[in-house]
């Protein structure tokens, strides 16, 4: 089985196909996120998803109800294998964008890599980080996701509720390191934790030999679980 799904995230449909082109052999699929989308619009999702592979579109929607249902419903027409919603968002938008997606998978983003638990203070959240994480992977599955998206620290505390829905790991670095994304890990300790997909960017893409850096990760986890 393969776990990388390698983040297209560049302003110019060019640069994407290009660097999907030399990876499609290697992953599980590509995400196509803000950036592209807001650039080249849904057209970046059916020209990578033509090369073969799945495409991820992370929309991250988080609005009203009928809103993120219409906007669901067009990225799964444009071809996308999942799209994301943030979880906070409560569970009739979660449902709304799961009944008008149709075949094209629901993912729910708990907490973002990028916030630490000061943040989640800041914002409000009761009770701490982890138990943030906890409630919203809880909350997800009750509205039917097909599955989750959370920072590699994060697996482990959802695993234990016995939650076994598929988990998608951003913030991946071969080794531990913090940048933009705060909360982040290696592959291995996202697989053995519980994670299933790697959703990997700039360790691969901005690597001097992309291809190489594909391998070395799906390497890095292949004797694992």
């Amino acid at each position: 089985m393969k776990r990388l799904v390698v983040a297209l995230d560049f302003p110019t449909l060019d640069k994407a196909v290009s660097m999907a082109g030399d990876l499609v052999d290697e992953v599980a699929g590509f995400k196509v996120g803000l950036e592209l989308l807001s650039g080249e619009g849904p057209q970046a999702l059916s020209t990578i998803a033509e090369l073969g592979s799945p495409v991820f579109a992370d929309t991250k929607l988080h609005d009203i109800p009928n809103t993120v249902a219409g906007a669901a419903r067009r990225i799964a027409a444009a071809g996308a294998r999942w799209l994301t919603v943030h979880a906070s968002g409560g569970r009739e938008m979660m449902e709304a964008a799961v009944a008008s997606s149709g075949e094209t998978g629901v993912l729910a983003v708990t907490v973002l890599t990028s916030m630490s638990e000061r943040d989640v203070e800041e914002v409000g959240f009761s009770g701490g980080l982890e138990s943030q994480v906890v409630n919203l992977a809880r909350l997800a599955e009750g509205a039917g996701v097909e599955g989750l998206v959370c920072a590699p620290g994060d697996v482990t505390a959802i695993r234990h509720t016995g939650l076994d829905l598929p988990i998608f790991t951003p913030g991946i670095r071969m080794t531990s390191s913090e940048d933009d994304q705060k909360r982040t890990g290696t592959p291995a300790q996202a697989v053995t934790a519980g994670a299933d997909y790697l959703v990997v960017g700039r360790p691969v893409t901005r690597a001097p030999d992309p291809v190489a850096a594909a391998r070395e990760i799906t390497e890095s986890i292949r004797q694992i679980r």
